[in-house]
């Protein structure tokens, strides 16, 4: 290989969505095949039941921090946390039409009408702060359970999302474990991911952080990036629905095996990246064993993480027959008491929000020694359609 040359470009890389071609680093997580998920090189089960302040803290400055230092950034993050009634106000306005990923994105653009500060360090903690509230408002909003009340930060971080839901019948010593986990889980994945490489190729052309947010999460609302959380909630609950709630493996198994010969898609299984069962999901499937081991749901899931594999690595195209973390989220959070899936993927932009306006913190203000990345211009060749 020639001196300085990672990547040799051919005919095959064409038309494949830039998978596996290096554009550039990431500083806040690495997704490694066989070991999965790191940030800032800690592996995602070391840091999973952090405090989402520790991590987040983790991601933006790069080193864990004391928890005098953990404290000063909370107290920096609880000054920024409330929105403009402005704000919360053009969101209630908003039309309840539609998936609620699309209110979320025009969320983001109504807040950086209102909220903008216009430098990309202070409008990533000002939205890292404000996430909390204007999901809320959303959610809210969109699922008409009323107005969304003040921030309450000195709460905590996710302690102060489920305050903020105005959800009935919330348990909310139940749920508040469950969503920080998720969120936790959710923060990072590397550079290139859709949504995350939507928003920071749309920050270089110097568009400010929340229009760049508001891009990465129309790329999450698809069904093949954040959108898969749901409907691998839903192929859960066809599997209940079709072979019962006292189903054993063998019976999951057979499902499985029919739905295959009738060319029909298995949901929650395979990673674009790993060749091994998703560390992330094998936290949730450990977390939802030992708090709810008897919900249906929960049942269906584990059989599905011993049969799916068995059965889908009898195909020898299949690079990763082993379960994502898509697989089971859907079904904790169903557990935990948010019923509510048309949420989910609003859920996951909680979490990847975070990451990406860090990761675009860094493209815009610190990469090439402070000049920051280029616009984003890749090379398209001429083809005749003819």
């Amino acid at each position: 290989m020639r001196e300085n040359v990672l990547f040799e470009i051919t005919k095959d890389n064409l038309e494949t969505g830039l998978r596996g071609v290096p554009v550039g680093y990431c500083v806040t997580s690495f997704a490694d095949p066989q070991k999965g998920l790191t940030y800032v090189g800690r592996p995602i089960s070391e840091v999973c039941y952090w405090d989402p302040l520790q991590v987040i803290y983790l991601l933006y400055f790069g080193e864990a921090g004391s928890k005098a230092q953990i404290a000063k950034f909370q107290q920096d993050l609880n000054q920024r946390a409330q929105c403009k009634e402005e704000t919360i106000r053009a969101i209630e306005a908003l039309p309840r039409a539609g998936h609620p990923m699309d209110l979320y994105a025009a969320a983001f653009s109504i807040a950086g009408m209102e909220e903008l500060h216009g430098d990309y360090r202070e409008d990533c903690l000002n939205v890292i702060a404000k996430i909390p509230q204007i999901t809320a408002a959303v959610i809210n909003h969109h699922a008409g359970w009323g107005k969304t009340p003040a921030s309450k930060p000195e709460l905590g971080y996710m302690e102060n999302f489920v305050h903020l839901l105005q959800m009935p019948d919330i348990d909310r010593e139940k749920l508040t474990p469950v969503f920080k986990l998720f969120n936790v889980l959710h923060y990072d994945h590397c550079g290139g991911n859709l949504s995350a490489f939507v928003g920071k190729s749309v920050a270089s052309g110097m568009a400010h952080m929340y229009a760049s947010l508001a891009s990465s999460l129309a790329a999450l609302s698809g069904p093949k990036h954040g959108k898969a959380n749901q409907d691998c909630l839903e192929f859960v609950q066809e599997v209940l629905d079709s072979v019962g709630e006292t189903a054993t493996a063998s019976d999951v198994e057979g499902f499985i095996r029919e739905r295959l010969k009738n060319n029909q898609l298995v949901y929650g299984f395979g990673h674009a990246v790993l060749r091994v069962e998703d560390p992330r999901a094998s936290v949730c499937y450990e977390h939802a064993q030992k708090h709810f081991p008897d919900h249906p749901l929960i049942k269906i899931a584990h059989h599905l993480r011993t049969e799916g594999p068995k059965v889908l690595s009898e195909n020898p195209k299949i690079s990763n027959p082993f379960p994502n973390v898509d697989a089971i989220t859907g079904s904790v959070l169903m557990a935990a008491g948010f019923s509510y899936p048309e949420y989910y993927t609003v859920l996951f932009g909680v979490s990847r929000l975070v990451g990406i306006a860090i990761q675009i913190v860094y493209e815009r203000m610190e990469a090439r020694g402070g000049k920051g990345v280029p616009i984003m211009r890749p090379l398209y060749l001429y083809k005749s359609r003819k």
